[in-house]
């Protein structure tokens, strides 16, 4: 078992959760069903997830090494994508008259998660500036509905918004 690359591994799922906290914290801060916690740990969680895939390829490979074990990488990514998505419908509620609540908070969990994938595979800049883009979307774009559309961005109608003024 190699302790550094396990050290790596950690300081890369560490990474993720962080870039995930800071999208959580914003979550939180507007007291939003999905805060901190739940970020860190769907970035973490994603991070993981593909550390583990890849290093369960050369654990079967270096197992079976007579015989040619094919890897899809993209199979991990989808099964994170479904569980994402769950955890992410949970965080929508459909209230009567067409509103509609958590739907960015939703989708914020949907990038968190592509976030945490990113940090694995070593993309570490593209992770942090989709945080940043992330943040000033947020942020920036809930002041502008609220302060200069006057629109309230808790609440969104189904009909006649995109249900991102959350």
């Amino acid at each position: 078992m190699d302790t550094s690359l396990d050290l790596d591994s950690f300081g890369l799922v560490c990474l993720a959760g962080v870039l995930g906290g800071a999208i959580g914290l914003e979550r939180e801060i507007a007291d939003k069903p999905a805060g901190l916690r739940t970020h860190i740990f769907v970035a973490s969680g994603a991070a993981l997830l593909v550390l583990l895939a890849e290093g369960a390829m050369d654990f079967f490979q270096q197992q079976n090494a007579d015989r040619q074990i094919a890897a899809d990488p993209i199979r991990v990514i989808q099964a994170i994508v479904v569980g994402i998505s769950f955890l992410g419908a949970g965080t929508i509620v459909h209230h009567r008259g067409n509103q509609v609540e958590g739907l960015t908070t939703a989708a914020s969990i949907f990038l968190t998660a592509g976030i945490g994938i990113a940090v694995a595979f070593d993309r570490i800049w593209l992770a942090v500036e989709v945080t940043g883009f992330a943040l000033v979307v947020l942020v920036v774009v809930s002041f502008v509905q609220h302060r200069l559309l006057g629109k309230n961005p808790d609440a969104a109608s189904v009909a006649g918004a995109e249900g991102d003024s959350e």
